[in-house]
């Protein structure tokens, strides 16, 4: 995956296989989330073209390691045919990407950790993720 940073256009950082074979790249691709970092001041977001804290425009593209926590579910109804639910999950590196968590709606809740499962939804086209424990919830 190719983003640009002022007029050059950057490949993720250790991405040799990409360069010689672009279908094992696109493969890798779907796999991954890559997000920037200001080289200014460090600041880890998910596309943007300015730093939403120095305003700085100069964004290195990094490849997330897919592990995060839920900050936020919320089950949605509208324009589908069963209810699913809509995350904000809180990336290791920082940044916060909206996607959807595998499993039961109401199964879903703030502080779960959660892995990316695919990066790119194939009807919604956002990340698709999976709880990486089961929740031990005692049932009241």
């Amino acid at each position: 995956m190719y983003h640009h940073s002022g007029s050059v256009a950057r490949q993720t950082a250790g991405s040799a296989v990409g360069v010689l074979d672009p279908a094992a790249s696109a493969t890798a691709d779907r796999e991954a989330i890559h997000f920037q970092r200001c080289t200014w001041c460090g600041t880890a977001m998910y596309h943007r073209l300015l730093c939403p804290v120095c305003q700085g425009s100069e964004l290195r593209t990094e490849r997330s390691e897919g592990v995060g926590t839920v900050r936020h579910s919320t089950i949605v109804h509208r324009n589908t045919p069963a209810a699913r639910n809509v995350s904000l999950v809180e990336m290791a590196e920082g940044f916060v990407v909206r996607g959807r968590v595998m499993g039961p709606p109401i199964g879903i809740h703030s502080g779960d950790r959660v892995r990316l499962s695919t990066a790119k939804d194939p009807v919604r086209g956002e990340p698709v993720f999976q709880l990486v424990d089961e929740p031990y919830r005692a049932w009241t």
